[in-house]
């Protein structure tokens, strides 16, 4: 075998060596840089210096306490841009503190310049993140954008202007408010929308939607306002992928026929909370609304192939079984639960997996929450249940022998490790054991069954570690 010599570059070498790389090559480089960092970066061999006015994607992020250099070095950056075309354009203001309100001015001539600049060279990308305290109003230039294509907008309204994005194939809107008219004008100014995604959203109680294009929804974060009338209707008959989270949210699927994955995690509060003379009568028939919504939801999700449920349903499901209420047959092939690690009501999962015939795998992830610490803050109507029955006196597998999954191929259950750190979620622990012998008793094609202790390595991200049992390690429940 041939040894191969190491080369040794100088300082001096390694700039001439990567300057030899086609320009457009190093353009690309610098793009997935911040702006600041690409400037400076250019500054490390004299060829580059030419490279940052020929830049086609911006990102800007200005900082608290630095307002007015953040806002000079933009404006000298677009200035001095020879770019004529701009494929990203990214300003988030979202970390300014502007205490000083003579400064507001300077704030809104930014926003508008930056983006008068950017739909001048045909933009197809935007970020507007506005400061929370400063929202701002969406530039009139870039509400009739014609090259755009993908928009993603933080603490921003649209002030009745008219909307025109014929390109627009991706939305995403967040801390806003919109009332019925103002989002019917929205939906009807982007015809080529395909993705929709609205969090921290209010104003707005029906979305209808009758695009043939549009196959992607998500909502998250329903700010609900005071009074009646706070039911969320959705009308969507062409939606193929759904997605609904967040609390206090009553939301009610009118059509959801073409929907082929949903993810269904929210929940509401019981009127309990609600201080009223008549709380108990009050209670009793926000229990059916309850009820009932459930039994529509999940009605109009029967086709659906792939399903995410979160805890709260699994509350619900046990009432409703008790009460021997109509549940629908789910004709889902992937089953996801999302549950909260104490709280999660055993009897209401059973439920579900047998109202899923069709199922060949299931995924359970188990997640230690606040809810755990303080299992009093759950559905409140669980009192009712606890009328029928006491759980920890119930025997989830007396009766159910001969309930089979002639379907289910695997399961995975995964768990928080933080869980594993608290003695009082014992009972949790002993819940999904009880609920494992459930699955491997009754499910007769069986091929894989892992449990897994997942450790957060951050918000956003899992990190698999610990353990994985195969099925052996439950072949004992079988016999």
């Amino acid at each position: 075998m041939t040894n191969l010599k190491k080369q040794k570059v100088t300082e001096e070498e390694a700039p001439q060596g990567i300057s030899k790389l086609p320009d457009q090559l190093l353009l690309q480089i610098l793009s997935l840089l911040p702006t600041k960092d690409a400037f400076r970066t250019c500054l490390v061999s004299p060829t580059w210096r030419r490279l940052p006015t020929l830049i086609d994607s911006f990102n800007f992020t200005c900082s608290t306490d630095r307002e007015r250099e953040d806002f000079s070095f933009i404006q000298n950056a677009l200035a001095h841009s020879l770019s004529s075309k701009i494929i990203k354009f990214k300003l988030d203001l979202t970390d300014l503190s502007l205490s000083d309100c003579s400064f507001r001015p300077e704030y809104e001539t930014l926003i508008s310049g930056c983006f008068s600049f950017a739909v001048e060279r045909e933009v197809e990308n935007v970020l507007l993140w506005s400061q929370y305290s400063y929202g701002c109003t969406l530039p009139e230039s870039l509400c009739t954008c014609s090259s755009l294509i993908t928009l993603d907008v933080k603490h921003c309204g649209f002030n009745n202007a008219v909307i025109s994005w014929n390109s627009l194939k991706s939305i995403k809107l967040g801390h806003l408010m919109l009332t019925d008219v103002e989002m019917v004008k929205l939906l009807a100014g982007c015809p080529a929308l395909e993705t929709m995604e609205l969090y921290s959203y209010t104003g707005f109680h029906r979305l209808e939607i009758n695009s043939l294009k549009l196959k992607t929804l998500k909502l998250k974060d329903y700010v609900r306002s005071d009074g009646n009338g706070d039911d969320l209707e959705i009308l969507a008959p062409y939606i193929q992928h759904l997605e609904i989270s967040g609390e206090d949210l009553k939301c009610r699927l009118v059509d959801a026929s073409s929907v082929v994955n949903a993810k269904l995690i929210y929940s509401f509060t019981c009127i309990k909370g609600i201080p009223s003379t008549y709380v108990e009568d009050c209670c009793r028939d926000y229990r059916q609304v309850v009820y009932t919504l459930v039994q529509d939801n999940l009605q109009k999700l029967c086709y659906a192939t792939d399903l995410t449920i979160g805890t709260w349903f699994t509350q619900v499901m046990c009432t409703l079984q008790f009460k021997g209420l109509p549940i629908s047959e789910l004709n889902c092939k992937y089953l996801t639960l999302m549950l909260h690690m104490t709280t999660f009501n055993m009897y209401g999962v059973a439920g579900l997996l047998r109202v899923s015939p069709h199922v060949e795998t299931i995924s359970i992830e188990l997640e230690y929450t606040l809810l755990d610490d303080f299992p009093m803050y759950n559905f409140c109507c669980n009192s009712e249940l606890l009328d029928l029955a006491k759980e920890d006196n119930m025997d989830l597998l007396s009766g159910v022998s001969s309930v089979e999954f002639h379907n289910l191929k695997k399961v995975k259950v995964v768990i928080s490790s933080d869980a594993c750190w608290k003695d009082h979620v014992k009972r949790g622990f002993e819940k999904v054991t009880k609920l494992s012998e459930y699955m491997l008793l009754n499910a007769p094609v069986l091929e894989n069954f892992v449990i897994i202790i997942s450790k957060r390595r951050s918000k956003y991200e899992q990190l698999e570690s610990n353990s994985v049992l195969g099925t052996n390690a439950f072949s004992s429940a079988r016999s």
